[in-house]
């Protein structure tokens, strides 16, 4: 999926990032930063990760996840700032390709959160 340019425009400018999971309690959260996201030549969004064991059991049950971000820094539909919900699949990964681009930008990184975008909307 080609992700939109807004989006990309984003993932420019700082701002929390916010992953949900779906597990046996329930739902959770974590969080990153814009600037810790990569976009691969697929589309697929990659997240560092050092923590991250609950999202890792979660996944383990179901790979659905959202993901929202945004910036104050990016003109938005109705005025300052936008977000965006992605909403797709992931897995970790400790090795391969997208870790291995991951960890050269963060050496403390046990592994890639691989996000595999089916719906993007603009929320902001």
């Amino acid at each position: 999926m080609t992700l939109p340019d807004t989006l990309l425009q984003v993932l420019r400018h700082e701002g929390v990032v916010a992953i949900a999971t779906q597990g046996p309690e329930g739902p959770h959260l974590v969080n990153s930063w814009n600037s810790y996201l990569q976009v691969a030549g697929d589309g697929r969004v990659l997240v560092p990760v050092g923590g991250m064991h609950h999202t890792e059991a979660n996944l383990a049950v179901s790979d659905r996840v959202l993901v929202t971000l945004g910036s104050r820094e990016v003109p938005g539909a109705h005025g300052p700032g936008t977000g965006f919900l992605i909403r797709g699949t992931a897995r970790l990964h400790a090795s391969g390709p997208a870790f291995d681009q991951v960890k050269a930008r963060f050496a403390w990184a046990r592994a890639a959160l691989v996000v595999t975008p089916e719906q993007v909307d603009q929320t902001l």
